[in-house]
This record gives C-alpha cells, sequence and structure tokens, in this order.
C-alpha cells in the first residue's frame, strides 16, 4: 500500500477525472489526501480520500463567478488568457502552492506526489523533497510539441509547408508568453534547492511520468508527445453534484434525443444555452439541457420538447442519444465518444477549440462559433442527425477508445512510480 498526495485545482471538468484518478488509487487499496480548493471538499470525501485546502495560494470558497482565479471570460483574445493562465494559477503563485505542499509532505509523508499539470509549486516542492512525481493532464496533450497547432489556436492539424510554417509561428508566440515567468519561477526552484530551467514547459515535462487522461487516437498530439508522457485513456467519472434525472417523455417515444451539456464553470454562457434551446424547440427532437452549477434552469425558457434541469449524469443520456450539442469540453466530448455518439461543437475557449478540431478532424461532428444564430444551430443539429458519416465515425471512435480503457495500466504505473525509491535534491 502507497500514500499519494494530490494537488489539484477547482478547474471544472478537471475534477472529476482526477479525482476519478484517486478513487481508482483507493479501491486498490491506496491511501490519497488531496490538497485543493475548499469549494472540492465534498467531492473529495465522495471519492474516499482525506482532505486539505489551499489556505494561502490562490483558491476559491464558492462557485460565484467573481471567486474565479483566471476569469478567462473576461479576455478577448487566446494569448492574454495564456498570460492570465500563466501569472494568476501556473507560474505567479508557484511559491505559495509550493510553500503548502512541502507542509503537507512534511505531515503526510506521500510516497508520491500526483500533480495537475498546472500545479508548478507542487511539482516543485515534491523534487526538492526527493519524492517521485507524476503530472496529470486531464484533456488533450496541451504543450506545445512539433508537428500540432499549439494549445487554444483551435486549428486543423498542418497539411503541407504553410500549415507547418503557421504552427511553428504560433508556437513561437506561445513560448514567448510563458518565457516571461522563467525567473521567477527558477527563484522559486531555487528556495527549494532544484536547478533553474531554461524553458518555462520543462517544470512539467520534467518530471517522472505526464499521465494523458486522453485517447491516444482521438488526440493527434499523440505521436509528438515526449517518452515520459503515457496516454491513460479517458477517465469518465461523473462529477459528485450531477443527480439523477427522470425523461418527462413516455418511454415509447421515437423522436431522437438530444444531450446538451456546456462548461461546468462560468464562461458567460446563458445567452448561448439560450440559442441553443430556441434551436431545439422548434424541432421534431426531445432534448435534456444541463446548465451546470454557474447558471439558474429557470433563467431560460424551452418548449415543452425540451428539458431544462442543473445537472445529470451524462452517461447513462448518451447511451440512449442521437447527438450531443457541447461546448467540447475534454470531459464531455469524450463521453460521447466513447458512446458513439456525434457532435454539434460551440466551443467557448481554453482547450475547447482544439477539442473541437480534433472532434472535425475524425468526422464526429461539426464546429459553430459560439455566438452562431438560433438557425444555424438548428441547421447543424439537423445534417449531424440526417448524415449517417457522423455517426459512424464516432462509432469507430469509440470502439478505439473502448479498446484503450480496456488495456490501461494507469493504477499499475502510478504504484511502480510510488514504489521508486526517494531521489537526491537537484541542488544547484
Amino acid at each position: 500500500m502507497s500514500r499519494y498526495l494530490f494537488a489539484i485545482w477547482d478547474g471544472g471538468g478537471a475534477v472529476a477525472p482526477e479525482l476519478g484518478v484517486a478513487r481508482r488509487l483507493i479501491e486498490n487499496g491506496h491511501q490519497v489526501r488531496v490538497l485543493a480548493d475548499p469549494t472540492l471538499r465534498a467531492q473529495v470525501a465522495a471519492v474516499g480520500a482525506t482532505f486539505s485546502p489551499w489556505v494561502r495560494a490562490p483558491h476559491r470558497t464558492s462557485n460565484d463567478p467573481s471567486g474565479d482565479v483566471v476569469k478567462d471570460w473576461e479576455v478577448r483574445t487566446p494569448f492574454e488568457g495564456l498570460r492570465r493562465m500563466r501569472d494568476r494559477l501556473i507560474g505567479g503563485p508557484a511559491e505559495l502552492v509550493a510553500s503548502e505542499t512541502a507542509e503537507q509532505i512534511g505531515d503526510y509523508s506521500p510516497d508520491a506526489l500526483m500533480a495537475d499539470y498546472f500545479m508548478f509549486g507542487a511539482m516543485i516542492a515534491a523534487q526538492g523533497a526527493g519524492l517521485p512525481v507524476a503530472a496529470v493532464m486531464p484533456n488533450i496533450w496541451a504543450l506545445p510539441v512539433r508537428g500540432v497547432p499549439p494549445i487554444a489556436a483551435g486549428f486543423p492539424l498542418a497539411q503541407g509547408v504553410p500549415g507547418r510554417v503557421r504552427d511553428a509561428m504560433l508556437i513561437a508566440l506561445v513560448n514567448r508568453v510563458f518565457a516571461k515567468g522563467l525567473p521567477a519561477l527558477n527563484q522559486v526552484r531555487a528556495r527549494h534547492g532544484l536547478r533553474p530551467l531554461r524553458s518555462f514547459y520543462d517544470q512539467v515535462l520534467g518530471v517522472d511520468r505526464i499521465f494523458v487522461l486522453s485517447s491516444s487516437t482521438f488526440d493527434y498530439a499523440s505521436p509528438f508527445v515526449p517518452a515520459n508522457v503515457s496516454y491513460a485513456g479517458p477517465v469518465l467519472d461523473e462529477p459528485q453534484w450531477a443527480v439523477p434525472w427522470v425523461p418527462p417523455w413516455s418511454e415509447d417515444d421515437a423522436r431522437p434525443l438530444i444531450l446538451v451539456g456546456l462548461s461546468s464553470t462560468f464562461q458567460n454562457q446563458g445567452d448561448l444555452l439560450q440559442r441553443i434551446i430556441d434551436a431545439l424547440s422548434t424541432m421534431p427532437v426531445r432534448a435534456v439541457v444541463t446548465t451546470g452549477p454557474m447558471i439558474d434552469p429557470d433563467a431560460l425558457t424551452a418548449n415543452s420538447n425540451v428539458s431544462v434541469v442543473r445537472a445529470v449524469p451524462h452517461g447513462p443520456i448518451m447511451e440512449k442519444a442521437a447527438l450531443v450539442v457541447t461546448h467540447c469540453g475534454h470531459g464531455t466530448a469524450l463521453k460521447a465518444l466513447a458512446a458513439g455518439v456525434p457532435m454539434v461543437c460551440l466551443p467557448m475557449g481554453r482547450d475547447q477549440d482544439d477539442t473541437a478540431a480534433r472532434i472535425v478532424h475524425h468526422g464526429a461532428g461539426v464546429r459553430l462559433a459560439p455566438n452562431a444564430s438560433a438557425e444555424k444551430i438548428r441547421r447543424a443539429v439537423a445534417e449531424v442527425l440526417e448524415r449517417d458519416s457522423y455517426r459512424l465515425a464516432a462509432a469507430q471512435l469509440s470502439s478505439s477508445i473502448t479498446a484503450e480503457l480496456a488495456s490501461s495500466r494507469l493504477v499499475e504505473e502510478l504504484g511502480s512510480l510510488a514504489s521508486k525509491p526517494n531521489q537526491p535534491r537537484q541542488r544547484s
């Protein structure tokens, strides 16, 4: 039996898969303590782990949008969003995150650290203490890598020289954004007895293992990632706050069933939800619209063929659904593909455009801009429902994802990591 310390943040859709990893470790006889935002206390308890809250590091104390650490819905460009992530979540608070993690290491004496890939400070504290470190990426591969468009661009895979030049130029711009955070990051590393880094990304690239909780078939970055990266397959656990739902329609209702799910965090998505509802309310379909914790279902209006609820487990509905309309959060998208369900994608930022690009790349859906009119959404829904090619492409991905899940060795590989002897600290 090993003891794991998890260091995570309240990142919306990232929480359920990361805590799903914790649950799997606990079910295999290991002990887990989770260092996380106070808002995640109940979800941590639900998987059987012990909980410690962030106190000095940036954290959320409620679901009110005013408490969001990054507030990325305020930004106007992807580069501004990356700067906010660098300064408010990844690099800026690294010393506060490191100091709290070091305290937990001293109190809990873990055998290994499992950190969300944004938790640079936690990785530094563990490396300074000589602990094995695994980073978990609960989405597609998100770091710049030659051969793949950079994250947040939402571009398709490059074809030919113009596409490769495009990617190289964008990666250079992204690198310039993060390079400005390197001096401060190296100061934190020096305080924990670690050598300076040459690149900002080397903090996460230099850990013992990186586990990408996605499908290597789905993510076209998979052939280009470093050797210490494992695609563990998606972890499709439902969030703890999802509650059972009883359909308001009769069991013999033959109209196609559509699931609508946008972000569980605030992205100012209320208006888009209403346009989706307006589109579906005029169609011969049944639809269940999940608003998530941030949007009040009563603030939206719908016809009787559309049921608007706050939260339900998506998995059981996807087993019967003909289509999913989504913002392309990684969890929703991979659950849909695992069930063989095609999508209409309306990405709103973060890594959602990149997930949507991969869905379109595989032919399993169509992508619209988030400001698309209700009529454009209606036409896209009709197209995906009527053309078999989308359903067949989703079914093909379902077969691959199912095989990857059956062969995943995530728990075994984490067990091997925890059994490694402590390493001497990398002093400068």
